[in-house]
């Protein structure tokens, strides 16, 4: 926020001058002062800068006027000269001045939450993150390597994550006289040093000082979790690629005609799941150009490898098979020798340049003038504090999972709980190729880590400059916590466009309308090529909004054959592929209390005689409501047509005696979903349904696992099995919802995917929940009649924010003539 340049001062409104600056104004005559006079005398105002609406900010400091004996002529000279001195000395002031002001802020509205209750389900602490590593390591009784440096055949501590309370006990600390849950840990521990090796979880509590842990992998997943399911470390990754590195010297003819290359100048690329079959860690990499500071996922040089790292022991590592330009070779070996003996078919490909290469997203042209910039005139009007958010009567619990990405718990709108939890659960991209790597590509994101690759926000471009940006603290594949500083912002979002306006033109003369502002809640993920941008929206109306945009790089593989079978040709050798984005929540509603059932609404039309003439027919649409009781019912397949409404309904109801419910609308162009006889389909069977409905248990959290990557033939968690055509009338229900879009890349996804019409969500809104709109408290309602002048400030108060707000800009006068030339008559006929 920028103090304006242009400063004014009246005797009626705030001062936006420069501190210690002063001007001159005609004297105001009074009684006696209204008689002629030789000269007028001129009163001198100081005003001072920082005053708020409706204080005087400007004060006569002395009167001037000429001494005896004096001209005219000569005092106005002298009044001249003084005047250029103070505009020099206001201009001096106002270059001097490099650092923005601080706007006067009023203090956000408290809303009524006990101290700290939030804190049941806030993030660790760098600080208990480190008390559990020391008291693992200290009392597992087994020798511990940082994960950063662990083999295989070693034991790590790869996670450790809070262990969020069983909700009844949450609810009776919260909503009754329960004792605050004890605050415990979640430590994933990979133990390769061991005859049996495995994954095994442990909780550990209570924190700040750990004292005791118990396993509870079978408790949680029905048995123990086999070793090879475990998500690929970057110390394995390393290890891959020196493996890679190691065989491209065994073709360094084929590589200098190829690529322009010894293969050090060469990138791999993981892709996954990890072979065909239970037990396999066999992947194929795909190696492109690299080039420093622009994205290497467009510059395939056509060359994968298939690398086989199951084994504990690194030494044993194997590159199975090499592919290339459509080709399959048992190793670099055989390629080389092909090539020496003339056999094979090269495309030659030089190396780019940094200036040129395909993808660079360097700006091409000098920075403009800057566009519009957001500002909050009196500082932001919600709350942060600890890991609670409090903003219009919302009131939020937010924190983020390290591998799942953003959680938000305790949602309350006036006092009320609407949501217990909202979550990510899952994102998927599956590919289709002509080339191995691609075909087999189906990235479950949340086993790399969507929280923990959440980075810090760019100020002014990620969220708006303003907004409140907040650091989280994870421990994963190390002994000692990282911070990501400032990769979580929030703000108030001015949408531009009106939440709800009239403007009546007939009967009676008035206008009525509201600004569609929101809170948002944002976080964005880097994962791999794609970056998500993750937004929790909460409307005035009471409408939660969940909305996920999908940019960055897309990925591509080499060119060849029949390629355009599978996308769009984006550069000389580069297939943009086509691929699908699944986005998985959990939304845990409690709505006016735990017990909900489920209640649709459609249109259908019913033929009937005209009552007022028996001869005709009208085709009358009514509305058809259902109560759904069981599971099954409940489970809507992707891209099948769903009921246009879709409700959480409470046993009780509003003042009209209709149930108090919230509404799940979802926006979605999701794409079809793996087959159901696929090997690997159970694995991401929540994708099957665009909505799926249970009863909430405490053994089903989570629709996925990080496990389910790296084995989807014998899926950890499948989802699946949570719909057992049980009861969901009167209920804890639990929402589980998939989004998502196809994405064919074309030409205009270079450099990168852009956001606009990339985005896809889904809204929880109020349904017969209130009365009426509850936004209509707002004290952001403006109303004006042909009668009020609509650039008062009591009418409406956007029209004199220059003299509500210390930092504001300066705006230019409101006036409003939309009322001229209207008569009280009904444009369209009327009684």
């Amino acid at each position: 926020m920028v103090p304006s340049k242009s400063w004014q001062c009246v005797r009626t409104s705030p001062c936006t001058l420069p501190a210690s600056s002063s001007r001159l104004f005609p004297a105001e005559k009074t009684g006696e002062e209204n008689k002629p006079e030789p000269t007028q005398p001129l009163v001198l105002v100081s005003c001072w800068e920082g005053s708020t609406a409706g204080n005087a900010s400007c004060q006569a400091v002395g009167a001037l006027s000429a001494p005896a004996g004096m001209s005219l002529k000569t005092v106005l000279i002298l009044l001249g000269l003084a005047l250029a001195t103070i505009f020099a000395l206001v201009c001096v002031l106002l270059t001097r001045e490099r650092t923005p002001r601080t706007c006067q802020q009023l203090p956000p509205q408290q809303e009524e939450m006990e101290d700290g209750q939030s804190l049941v389900f806030a993030d660790l602490t760098a600080e208990e993150l480190s008390q559990v590593v020391r008291y693992l390591q200290g009392h597992l009784g087994v020798p511990l390597v940082e994960a950063s440096r662990a083999k295989p055949s070693d034991n790590c501590i790869a996670s450790v994550d809070v262990q969020v309370p069983g909700k009844a006990e949450v609810l009776r600390f919260l909503d009754g006289a329960g004792a605050r849950p004890r605050r415990e840990a979640l430590a994933v521990l990979y133990f390769g040093n061991q005859p049996d090796p495995n994954i095994t979880e442990y909780v550990v509590g209570p924190l700040p000082t750990p004292a005791y842990h118990r396993d509870v992998t079978v408790q949680k997943y029905g048995g123990k979790v086999p070793y090879h399911r475990r998500p690929v470390t970057g110390k394995e990754y390393a290890d891959i690629n020196a493996l890679i590195q190691r065989e491209l010297k065994k073709a360094p003819r084929f590589l200098a005609v190829c690529c322009e290359s010894d293969g050090t100048s060469l990138v791999v690329l993981t892709t996954a799941p990890r072979g065909f079959k239970s037990g396999d860690r066999v992947t194929w990499f795909v190696l492109f150009h690299n080039v420093a500071g622009t994205g290497y996922y467009l510059s395939p040089v056509g060359l994968e490898v298939l690398v086989d790292h199951g084994d504990l022991h690194v030494s044993r590592w194997q590159l199975r098979q090499v592919f290339y330009n459509g080709r399959y070779f048992a190793s670099t070996g055989d390629l080389e020798r092909e090539f020496v003996a003339g056999t094979l078919e090269v495309v030659r490909l030089k190396q780019p340049r940094a200036d040129a290469v395909l993808g660079s997203i360097k700006p091409r042209h000098p920075p403009g003038s800057p566009g519009p910039l957001q500002f909050e005139p009196q500082g932001p009007r919600y709350s942060v504090r600890d890991n609670h958010i409090t903003f219009q009567g919302w009131s939020i619990a937010f924190g983020m999972n390290p591998n799942t990405g953003p959680r938000f718990f305790d949602i309350r709108y006036r006092g009320e709980r609407i949501v217990y939890e909202l979550s990510l659960q899952e994102a998927l991209a599956l590919y289709g190729s002509n080339c191995p790597g691609g075909m087999s590509t189906r990235y479950l994101d949340g086993s790399f880590g969507i929280g923990r690759f959440a980075y810090e926000l760019v100020r002014g471009l990620d969220c708006p400059y303003t907004a409140t940006y907040v650091d989280r603290h994870y421990l994963a594949e190390a002994d000692t916590p990282k911070t990501n500083q400032n990769s979580l912002c929030i703000f108030e979002h001015d949408s531009a466009i009106p939440l709800r306006r009239h403007f009546s033109d007939s009967q009676s003369l008035y206008y009525g309308g509201l600004r569609k502002t929101s809170l948002v809640i944002r976080t964005i993920s880097t994962l791999i090529n794609y970056d998500y941008i993750w937004d929790f929206m909460f409307h005035g109306s009471g409408a939660v909004e969940v909305r996920v945009h999908a940019t960055g790089y897309i990925s591509s593989s080499f060119f060849h054959g029949r390629g355009t079978d599978y996308g769009n040709r984006v550069g000389p050798h580069t297939l943009g592929t086509m691929h699908l984005h699944h986005i998985h929540y959990k939304v845990d509603l409690d709505v006016d209390g735990q017990l909900n059932s489920l209640e649709t609404q459609d249109m259908e039309y019913e033929f009937v005689k005209d009552p007022w003439s028996a001869q005709n027919t009208i085709e009358r649409p009514y509305l058809r409501r259902q109560r759904l009781e069981k599971e099954d019912e409940a489970a809507f397949p992707l891209n099948v047509p769903m009921p246009r409404y879709l409700s959480f309904v409470s046993p009780n109801p509003n003042k009209w005696e209709h149930p108090r419910s919230y509404r799940i609308q979802i926006i979605s162009f999701a794409g079809k979903h793996l087959p159901t006889n696929s090997s690997m389909e159970r694995s991401i069977s929540w994708g099957r349904y665009q909505l799926a409905v249970t009863r909430r248990k405490e053994e089903e959290p989570t629709s996925t696992s990080i496990y389910n990557q790296n084995d989807p033939w014998t899926p950890t968690v499948a989802f699946a099995d949570f719909i057992n055509n049980e009861t969901i009338t009167n209920e804890d229900l639990v929402a589980w919802i998939t989004v998502g879009f196809l994405h064919v890349p074309h030409a205009e996804d270079i450099p990168n995917t852009v956001t606009v019409g990339n985005g896809v969500g889904f809204f929880l809104r109020p349904y017969n929940y209130f009365n009426e709109d509850p936004s209509v408290d707002s004290s952001d309602s403006v109303y004006f009649s042909s009668e009020h002048d609509a650039g008062a400030c009591g009418a409406n108060p956007l029209a004199c924010l220059s003299s509500a707000a210390a930092c504001a800009p300066r705006l230019p006068p409101f006036h409003f003539g939309s009322f001229l030339n209207l008569s009280l008559a009904p444009p369209f006929g009327g009684l």
